[in-house]
């Protein structure tokens, strides 16, 4: 799905970027020259995805499908309509990503967010989240994705390459990946 809806917006934008109205470039702003918008965005959706996780009915159901599917099925949990939930917030997520980095850009561009998915999954891995599922926190990926931010400004501080970048970030993905087999491994 991921390569249709790239190409699609290839194809729909003919490559080329295409202009935001000055409304929705105001989101990339600041208030006061101080505190950016899309900082408050960031804690806005994150205080959601806090409450949605650990106050709702469909975010104690996320962590019982994503710890055993088939125990949270015989627990009677209405598995695939708690997926079609997961996956509607998930995309409503996104969708906010999307016009934050939209009016930071003040166009839309279809190779903006390229190589994303993976920062993203590297975020909820740093934050504490088990691959093997069931586990996390939102605060927890909050730091990951904080942790990821400052690891890459410092990198572009440095003026490091994008490459060496690209590498650094993997090898910090893979310590948090062996951290969390080995944690498993032993409580187990």
């Amino acid at each position: 799905m991921l390569g249709i809806a790239r190409g699609l917006a290839l194809v729909i934008s003919q490559g080329s970027p295409i202009a935001m109205p000055d409304a929705v470039s105001h989101v990339g702003d600041t208030i006061g020259g101080y505190l950016p918008i899309p900082v408050i965005v960031m804690v806005v959706m994150g205080l959601i995805a806090a409450v949605i996780l650990n106050r709702t009915y469909p975010g104690r159901a996320m962590y019982a499908i994503g710890g055993n599917e088939e125990a949270a099925r015989l627990s009677g949990i209405k598995v695939n309509r708690q997926k079609l939930v997961t996956y509607a917030l998930s995309g409503g997520f996104a969708a906010v990503a999307g016009i934050v980095l939209a009016s930071r850009l003040a166009s839309a561009q279809p190779q903006a967010a390229a190589g994303y998915e993976l920062d993203a999954i590297a975020a909820v891995v740093i934050g504490g989240a088990s691959l093997s599922g069931g586990k996390g926190r939102a605060f927890g990926t909050f730091v990951g994705a904080l942790i990821l931010a400052v690891l890459r400004n410092g990198l572009n501080l440095l003026s490091v390459s994008a490459f060496w970048q690209q590498v650094v970030i993997g090898v910090v993905i893979a310590l948090a990946v062996l951290v969390d087999t080995l944690r498993r491994r032993s409580s187990n």
